[in-house]
Parts: C-alpha cells; sequence; structure tokens
C-alpha cells in the first residue's frame, strides 16, 4: 500500500486551485505526468475518487473538498508547529509577521519598528499594510502573526487585545500654541475646503459618518491615499484635513483643532488568531507595543 506523503497534499492543494494539471506542475517545478500519477497514488490511497476530469476544467469532486479542506487545516498546523519547534525562547532570532491598516504606518510602525530592532536585533520583521478585513483574514489563515486595526466587528475566530483610544481632530498648517485652541464648531466645516484620505481609508469612513451624522458639507478640495502626500499638502497650502491627533505629535508645523462636537474616538487594537501559537517574537512584539504607549502617554482604552 502506498504511504501518505505531505507532497501529495500540496500536489492535490494545488491543482484544486488552478482547476488544471498543466499550470499546477508548473507551479509544483514538476513534469504533468509525475503530477498526475502522484494524485492518482493518493486516490488509490484513500481509496475514493478525489478529482473529476471529465470536464474541459479539473474540479474537486464531493470527497476531494471534504478532503482539501482537512488539508489545508494540516498544513496550515504543521507550518504553525515548525514555527513552535524552532522559537527561540531568548530571542536570539525569530520571525514576526505584522499586518497593519495604512493609517498606523504615519505615527505607529516606525517607532514599534524602532523599538523592536533595539531591544530584540534577531527578530526579522516582515510587515503588510493592508485593510482591516484582509489582516483578519490573514490573521485566520495563518498568513499573519498579529494584525494592528479597530476594535468593532471582528470575524469569527479573531481575538482583539486593546492597546488606546486614538482621537482625531481638524488639522491645519497655522503656527502651534502651547494652549489647546478652542473647538471650531462643526458648522464652520461648511466654509471650509477640506484634503482627505481617499475612501479607502478606515478614518474617511469614520469622517464622513461624522460629517454626514451633523450635516456639514465642507468642500473636499484634495483626496489622496496617502498620508504623508496629506500632510505635505496641508502644510504647503491654506487647506485642512482630518487626521487621529498622534500623527501631529510628530509634525510640528500641523496644529490640531478639536471639533465642536468632538469626532468619535476609536480603540486602537492588537488583533490575534483565537487559540493560535504565540511565538516568543509576538509576545515580544506585544510587550514591545504596550510600553510604547504608555511611553507616548497615549489615551488608554476604555474598560
Amino acid at each position: 500500500m502506498a504511504v501518505l506523503e505531505l507532497r501529495h497534499l500540496r500536489y492535490l492543494l494545488a491543482v484544486a486551485e488552478h482547476g488544471n494539471f498543466t499550470r499546477a506542475a508548473e507551479e509544483l517545478h514538476i513534469s504533468q505526468p509525475t503530477l498526475s500519477q502522484q494524485i492518482k497514488q493518493l486516490e488509490r490511497t484513500l481509496g475514493v475518487q478525489l478529482l473529476d476530469r471529465t470536464g474541459r476544467a479539473v474540479r474537486l469532486t464531493d470527497a476531494g473538498a471534504v478532503y482539501t479542506d482537512h488539508a489545508r487545516r494540516a498544513l496550515r498546523d504543521l507550518a504553525a508547529a515548525e514555527r513552535a519547534v524552532h522559537d527561540v525562547q531568548n530571542l536570539a532570532r525569530g520571525h514576526l509577521r505584522l499586518g497593519a491598516t495604512p493609517t498606523f504606518s504615519a505615527y505607529l510602525i516606525g517607532p514599534l519598528t524602532a523599538e523592536l530592532h533595539a531591544h530584540h536585533l534577531g527578530i526579522r520583521l516582515s510587515l503588510t499594510e493592508m485593510t482591516q478585513d484582509r489582516v483578519e483574514a490573514a490573521l485566520l489563515a495563518d498568513d499573519l502573526d498579529i494584525g494592528i486595526a479597530f476594535t468593532g466587528a471582528h470575524l469569527p475566530g479573531i481575538t482583539p487585545t486593546p492597546l488606546f483610544t486614538e482621537t482625531l481632530s481638524l488639522v491645519t498648517a497655522t503656527q502651534r500654541s502651547p494652549v489647546r485652541p478652542a473647538p471650531v464648531p462643526v458648522r464652520a466645516l461648511d466654509d471650509m475646503q477640506l484634503a482627505l484620505l481617499s475612501g479607502d481609508f478606515a478614518t474617511r469612513t469614520h469622517v464622513d459618518a461624522y460629517l454626514t451624522r451633523h450635516r456639514a458639507a465642507p468642500r473636499i478640495a484634495v483626496e489622496a491615499n496617502s498620508i504623508q502626500a496629506l500632510t505635505e499638502i496641508v502644510q504647503r497650502t491654506p487647506l485642512a484635513t482630518v487626521l487621529p491627533d498622534a500623527i501631529t505629535h510628530d509634525h510640528p508645523h500641523l496644529s490640531p483643532i478639536p471639533l465642536d462636537p468632538p469626532l468619535p474616538s476609536r480603540t486602537v487594537t492588537l488583533l490575534h488568531r483565537e487559540g493560535a501559537y504565540r511565538s516568543a517574537a509576538t509576545r515580544a512584539f506585544t510587550t514591545l507595543a504596550q510600553n510604547l504607549i504608555h511611553s507616548r502617554g497615549y489615551t488608554p482604552p476604555p474598560q
């Protein structure tokens, strides 16, 4: 009787993904006859047909669909097991896969990376900037170890750990005063021209909801999909914007002005996959993040 090996699972998943033996063989760097032979060997071992080869595209049978679902989970768990075995508790080496929504690249990712590099030089960081739904999907697929996003309606299987409360303000290039300026009434925005983040950002959705709720209709003169571009524009034009207060901490030429009523705050959170193995690198990063938030004086999350 043939012995089931991990390559059989990888071969089957490749064919299922491509729906074609030729493209799957090219991806796997093996010949098509070899791939076909290995899949038939797997079917003989299991005693069931996994692929329907009668159509133009190769499709999974009902048994094949069930089997590939378990095969994906098995390969994911084996990859996690390998990371756990090679995890060095003294952090002389390690690998951390971090996903974050774009806003945090403007004020949080840099300081966090600096802290990680200063305290744990052996940890290699893989950083991916993506939307929150993609962060959560990647965590569930075990493509990320940890995510930074906002508390909200999370996908089943995602565990949030609140970090701090993010506040937002109107931001202009006026000279910053040591005394916090008086709040600007929301209706005053009707007479302003704004430069805002594009709709790809959760921050823009947050701002739009606030403007709609208070029936404010400022003229949106500029939309940008980069916070760096937005801060450069505001510094060089009469335009105002709306950004997290934390961003202005690192930009002395930008001045935050509170609105009345204030923009709703948001809770920034670390995201993990429920029940996932937390490596020494993940635990160290979590501790560094919490210490950094405390040292910068960010508002604690609601209890």
